[in-house]
């Protein structure tokens, strides 16, 4: 079975709102094994709404609509549907009491423009809100069906849970469950991860596996393993399967998993070895402290940051020798090193270097050094980061905490 997301709302072409409501569905429809090959998104506009749902059915076997339910002028999905359906719209007079019933609740009044959310299309069934005052609808065009809900994401997640999902199966016959697991990886541009995985894209063509690459940005590239079986534990296994294959292709690339990110990969080798971490940034301003930070538990692992931000402080506080450059491999050892005695740690990471807009101290834009006190050594590493400033200094903060991920696994590699 297909079914396709139709997303209603001015604002979200616009910009104004995010539409997350669509990534949801298709997430949840991958879940009950329904396949979602369009998502769309359109203005309150009858006759473009009008079109979106008929091309929709064309192609689809099933069809959400998100959005336009509620009490005002703009909000005319449920006037569309009963285009689509070739009927009219009926008030339910149990619906406009359930509507009062609720502001009553909340000390108000209920404003006579509320009842058009109890206008309801004839023939369509209507699945009961209990968040809110919009109930959505389950509309039969055909031998196809529309599903209406409220944009308002806790009130369409509630819906789809209990009365769509089942819905779906039922009217497909048979149920099957599709399983995803996203590989997360650092270290290697999208067109040659993917010569790296060529040959299992190969091996998995025809199969109820498949492999996919999605481009992240500043968080590095993702690959998305996906199965589909008869059951969720089929489907798990197929991509674990695969999963232990990419992973063998691809070594310490891989650094996590879904929402995995590399401050958490950082801080189970942390805590798993009982070291303890201080950074002190330059270039950064604090970013790397702040990422850390995000983790849960990270203040069993994580002593605290210094931002050096200018040289008298990295001189003063950080004993990096007076005088000495502070876009160098001198300087970031002198940093690391000195963050770590300072703060008492196990481990002290740092970096300095440029951002922008302009060179400093004759190295150009993008330079930057990473400095790291492990033991009895202090190291430095010199990279060069694309992007603008802002970019720059993301990217100099993922790869200074992939350094120190690096640096960890070979302390866990076995000897």
């Amino acid at each position: 079975m297909r079914c396709e997301v139709v997303a209603v709302g001015t604002e979200l072409l616009l910009g104004q709102i995010v539409d997350t409501n669509s990534s949801w569905l298709g997430e949840q429809l991958a879940l009950i094994g329904v396949d979602s090959h369009f998502q769309t998104k359109v203005g309150d506009n009858r006759e473009r709404i009008v079109a979106a749902l008929r091309q929709a059915l064309d192609r689809s076997d099933a069809v959400i609509v998100c959005g336009g339910l509620g009490p005002t002028q703009d909000d005319i999905t449920r006037e569309c549907l009963a285009d689509v359906m070739g009927v009219g719209l009926r008030r339910h007079d149990d619906i406009v009491e359930h509507i009062r019933r609720m502001f009553e609740a909340r000390g108000r009044e209920m404003a006579a423009s509320n009842a058009r959310q109890a206008d309801v299309p004839e023939g369509a069934t209507v699945i009961p809100n209990a968040k809110g005052t919009a109930p959505g609808l389950i509309c039969p065009v055909g031998d196809k069906v529309v599903y209406a809900v409220p944009g308002v994401p806790y009130e369409l997640h509630a819906m789809f849970t209990s009365t769509i999902a089942d819905d779906l199966q039922a009217r497909m016959g048979e149920r099957a469950s599709i399983v995803s697991r996203v590989l997360r990886t650092w270290g290697l541009a999208e067109s040659t991860l993917a010569e790296r995985v060529a040959p299992r894209l190969e091996a998995v063509e025809g199969t109820p596996t498949t492999i996919a690459f999605l481009a992240s940005g500043i968080e590095g590239i993702k690959v998305r393993v996906t199965a589909k079986a008869a059951t969720e534990d089929d489907a798990l296994a197929l991509v674990e399967a695969e999963e232990a294959e990419l992973r063998a292709i691809l070594g310490t690339l891989v650094f996590g998993v879904d929402d995995d990110t590399m401050e958490t990969a950082a801080g189970v080798l942390l805590e798993g070895l009982g070291l303890t971490l201080a950074v002190a940034e330059s270039m950064t301003g604090g970013l790397v402290a702040s990422r850390i930070v995000d983790v849960p538990g990270s203040s069993r692992w994580f002593r605290g940051g210094v931002v050096a931000y200018q040289s008298e402080v990295k001189y003063e506080v950080l004993g990096v020798r007076e005088g000495c450059p502070v876009i160098s491999a001198e300087c970031a050892e002198a940093m690391a090193e000195g963050v770590r005695k300072r703060l008492g740690a196990d481990v002290g990471l740092s970096v300095t270097g440029v951002a922008g807009p302009a060179e400093q101290e004759g190295q150009p834009v993008g330079t930057a050094f990473f400095g790291m006190a492990f033991g009895d050594e202090v190291t430095s590493t010199k990279v060069f980061l694309p992007g603008d400033r802002t970019r720059i200094r993301q990217f100099a903060t993922i790869s200074l905490l992939d350094l120190l991920r690096r640096r960890l696994l070979e302390e866990t590699a076995p000897t």
